[in-house]
Order: structure tokens, then C-alpha cells, then sequence
């Protein structure tokens, strides 16, 4: 198993919460089904972003604040392809819209989690580390592969040009830093077989831990 050392974890009622992460192209949806196949419950903040948006009124306002009347279209919808344009080259703006919707998603999130039966769940985010989501995760779990294989996935997935994938990437928190914060760390550049097969070990290896901590808080 691909993963560094597990530190100890901070325990606190209710379930473990592990942050699921990984840039663009890295395969971390496909681990993610891999987990859900596995019996344990995952949470898609990104998904569920892009509802509560349209359904949190308190936040269609917050957002109308700050990109104008734009911001939503004739029906009311969210208007992704204005905001994406605008927040795309400002990274302040995008920090801000990041900020103003986090708060809606830990409160949904905090919801689901205290529906979920599992002893171990799992929070699916694209920003894990660059919005410090994983201070309030159990342990987290990093998706990666090689830039250029990335790259290719996208391009065939998305019919994009090899630049409008890298100038996306460009825009992500670099690999190596993710790698060094990450618990554990899968390594995508092989097989959907391969990629299951370090899935369920990184998920063992997990399971080993939390019993191993909970044994030693109750010594």
C-alpha cells in the first residue's frame, strides 16, 4: 500500500470522517464508488454544492452580493458558466465564493453524517487542503496520478485541449504539497483493478488504526 505514516487522530463522538481528495483526472470519483461499493458511506460536497446553491435562500443572496444579479439566471438558477468566468482569473473572488458556500455545505454535511449508520464515512472534496476541511477530518485519503495521465483522462472525458486542462491544474494546490499533507496517499496510474486493489488496502490499513487508538484511549 502507497500511504504515510497515520499520526494519531483526535477522537470525537459519533463517526470517523475521512476527507477523500485529488486534483482533476486523478480518479478520485472512481475511488469514491470503489469505497460506496464497499459498504461505507460517501458524501459529495462538490455535488452537493452545486444544489445547495439553488436551494439555501440565505446563500442564493450571499452570492447575489457578491457577483451581482448575474449571479442567477432567469429561473432562478445558480449561473455557473458566469461565475466560473470570473472567478477563474481572481482568485480573491473565488476565495470569497468559497467562503460563502463552505458554511452551507459543513451544515448539510454535519446533517448527512448524523443520518449515516457506518462507524467510518467519507467527505468527498476537490478543496480538502486548500479550504483546511482537513483539520476537522478523522484522516484523509489523496487520489493522484502523473500530470500528463491526468491531463489525458480529462481531455478524452471532457473533449478539452491539453492547455485548458493544464491551465485548470494550474489552478489547483500543486501535487506534491497535497502528498505531503495527506494521510494516505493512492497512486492512480495503473489499472481500475489496480486502483480497487490499493483502495481496499488503504481502507484496511485505516480500520486497523482507528481500533488500534480506540484500544489505546480505553487502556
Amino acid at each position: 500500500m502507497e500511504n504515510t505514516t497515520l499520526e494519531p487522530t483526535k477522537s470525537e463522538p459519533g463517526p470517523k470522517v475521512i476527507g477523500l481528495t485529488g486534483g482533476i483526472g486523478s480518479g478520485k470519483s472512481t475511488v469514491a464508488n470503489i469505497i460506496e461499493k464497499m459498504g461505507y458511506p460517501v458524501y459529495y460536497s462538490d455535488a452537493r454544492a452545486k444544489e445547495i446553491v439553488n436551494e439555501d435562500l440565505f446563500l442564493k443572496e450571499k452570492i447575489i452580493e457578491i457577483f451581482g444579479s448575474e449571479a442567477y439566471d432567469e429561473k432562478g438558477l445558480y449561473n455557473r458558466k458566469f461565475i466560473s468566468g470570473i472567478v477563474f482569473n481572481d482568485k480573491n473572488l473565488l476565495e470569497r465564493l468559497n467562503e460563502t458556500i463552505h458554511p452551507a455545505v459543513k451544515f448539510d454535511f454535519k446533517n448527512w453524517t448524523a443520518k449515516q449508520a457506518s462507524d467510518m464515512v467519507f467527505k468527498e472534496t476537490a478543496l480538502l487542503f486548500e479550504l483546511k476541511l482537513h483539520k476537522k477530518c478523522d484522516k484523509t485519503v489523496l487520489v493522484t496520478a502523473d500530470d500528463n495521465l491526468r491531463i489525458k483522462r480529462v481531455m478524452d472525458r471532457d473533449n478539452k485541449t491539453y492547455r485548458e486542462v493544464e491551465a485548470v491544474m494550474d489552478n489547483q494546490m500543486a501535487e506534491k504539497d497535497k502528498i505531503k499533507k495527506a494521510d494516505c496517499t493512492i497512486y492512480n496510474n495503473g489499472s481500475i483493478e489496480e486502483l480497487e486493489t490499493k483502495t481496499r488496502a488503504v481502507i484496511a490499513e485505516l480500520i486497523t488504526t482507528f481500533k488500534k487508538e480506540d484500544k489505546a484511549d480505553n487502556a
